[in-house]
């Protein structure tokens, strides 16, 4: 039985001398007047026991950490932090400016020249190193890092640990849970959290780890036990830039300053590379079966379709694990196998992993938004595949348990990698019957305009395969179509009234997300709930023309 986590904080926490603070970390100390110019004696007496980077959240105690941003710098907000109890602010010199010009001097002025590099440790020293307590487990990679982290915290409960997880879906403290805004949380916030963590007896964390969290210094202040590499393919280059970039911001965490040791998957060129890039002692793991040498190595693998797996997971030292996963797909085998590995690889013995697998049920875990079933005849699943891999494994995976047709209803994100949209079209007119290009998260841009990309994609491929072609409503063969069906909630009503009950509904691309972002208003939107919606109507109308 789960409840809400009611607070990210902790309810107590040391309180610390702005001056240890100033001193520890080589801070000027500025008056607000004229700052940067040092005046030690600003500080005296004032005394700080907890962290904020956002205004809104700030509370009695707090160091407000202002940093600059795209558009606006977060000394902006300083005001509002020190009418909510913020004791002092750090920021760089031009946000000492800022407050100086604004005649905000009611509090002292921390300066450095990067404080977003700073958070992550300034954060770790007010909260004690929490992170010290806790046995932590970070995953990185495009696709798998939520399943992977559900993965490794299901194996560290069935071995009696009380367990903790920050990801993409929610955080949770034991049994306690909150809903999640970031795939990692800001710094501030995460060491807050891992505070919380101790407090509830919380002795592991499973946590994803995103390649902006690592670019953008979100995991600094402490060092994971273990870190996991899945799968690196095209994604985030509206930010990162090239793949390249994207890479070597993923290879950060396999480095001394935030992981001990690593678990890489290698069967693609850029989990051989993770393994050359690494700084830290690595252990090799393999779910292809090309008789590659590595560390761990999956064998004997039997699909039992929509059932899962069954896998044995096995060290070069000869010692072997045989279990299931419950979760469809040769990828969801990958996860589970680097979740066990992971698990391992931080000395579990495996001979008491092996029994409390047993216990379980195997390696599985409900993971909302990830090729989770909402209903049957026609079988509907909805999956976050958001990116040209993530949807090509989807569509792989239900293939051979689909005896009539396989539909898929997705978009493309808008404000994001423009590049991957043709491509996106492309495999899914590949792995489907039926495609239904429609809207994702458009966010600033024009639908209509991010559907056209998509769909220019699609019928290229459409036509390269059939020899159909089409630029609008519907296109293709008897055999296989493109449809554009916009908005969202109409093309999965459309689509799921339309199939079959033998056929398969894919809805792919966000997933477990509950609210859809269009010219910069949220809209309350939940792919399972008009999935559930649909088939009800659907039933009913069956049952209207049977009576």
């Amino acid at each position: 039985m789960t409840s809400p986590i009611d607070r990210l904080r902790p309810t107590t926490s040391a309180h610390h001398s702005a001056q240890d603070l100033a001193t520890t970390f080589e801070l000027t100390v500025g008056t607000g007047r004229t700052a940067p110019d040092a005046d030690p004696g600003a500080l005296a007496g004032v005394e700080i026991w907890s962290v904020a980077s956002d205004n809104r959240v700030a509370a009695d105690g707090d160091l407000f950490v202002a940093l600059p941003g795209a558009s606006t710098h977060g000394a902006s907000f300083a005001s509002g932090a020190i009418d909510r109890g913020a004791r002092a602010v750090l920021t760089d010199p031009h946000g000492a400016l800022l407050l100086d010009e604004a005649g905000e001097h009611r509090v002292p002025v921390l300066v450095t020249d990067d404080p977003r590099n700073l958070l992550g440790r300034v954060a770790a020293w007010v909260y004690g190193a929490p992170a010290e307590h806790l046995t932590t487990f970070a995953v990185t990679g495009t696709n798998g890092k939520t399943t992977t982290t559900y993965l490794i915290d299901h194996v560290l409960r069935a071995l009696g640990w009380k367990g903790g997880l920050i990801g993409t879906v929610e955080m949770r403290s034991g049994d306690r849970v909150l809903p999640s805004r970031l795939t990692t949380p800001e710094a501030a916030d995460l060491q807050a959290l891992l505070a919380t963590m101790r407090e509830d007896g919380v002795s592991t964390l499973a946590m994803e780890v995103s390649s902006h969290a690592l670019a953008m210094h979100r995991v600094d202040g402490f060092v994971f036990d273990v870190a996991g590499f899945t799968n690196l393919s095209q994604d985030h280059l509206d930010f990162h830039g090239d793949l390249q970039e994207y890479f070597d911001a993923k290879a950060a965490l396999f480095t001394p300053e935030h992981a001990r040791r690593g678990v890489v998957v290698v069967d693609d060129a850029w989990g051989r590379r993770m393994t050359e890039a690494a700084t830290i002692p690595v252990a090799t793991l393999s779910v292809a079966d090309g008789g590659v040498d590595t560390d761990w190595t999956v064998v004997d693998v039997v699909a039992e379709g929509a059932a899962g797996s069954a896998f044995t997971l096995r060290h070069r030292d000869g010692r072997e694990l045989r279990t299931t996963t419950a979760l469809p797909g040769g990828f969801n085998v990958a996860n589970a196998a680097l979740a066990l590995a992971m698990v391992l690889e931080a000395g579990a013995d495996l001979r008491d992993v092996r029994a409390a697998l047993e216990v379980a049920g195997g390696v599985s875990a409900a993971v909302p938004g990830r090729m989770e079933v909402v209903g049957m005849a026609p079988r509907v699943v909805v999956d976050f595949a958001h990116n040209t891999d993530a949807l090509s494994l989807a569509l792989a995976a239900l293939r051979p348990t689909t005896t009539g047709r396989l539909h898929v209803v997705f978009g493309a994100t808008g404000d994001r990698d423009k590049g991957k949209r043709p491509r996106m079209g492309a495999v899914a007119v590949e792995g489907a019957d039926v495609v239904v290009v429609t809207d994702d998260d458009p966010h600033g841009e024009d639908p209509a305009a991010i559907r056209a990309e998509v769909l220019a994609g699609a019928l290229a491929a459409l036509d390269a395969a059939h020899g159909a072609t089409g630029t609008a409503g519907t296109a293709g063969t008897p055999a296989r179509t493109v449809t554009e069906v916009a908005p969202r909630a109409a093309a999965i009503r459309d689509t799921i009234r339309e199939a079959g009950p033998q056929d398969t509904v894919l809805i792919a691309g966000r997933g477990h997300e509950v609210w859809q972002e269009i010219a910069g208003v949220d809209h309350a939107l939940d792919d399972r709930v008009e999935a559930r919606a649909a088939l009800a109507e659907r039933d009913e109308t069956t049952k209207e023309h049977g009576a």
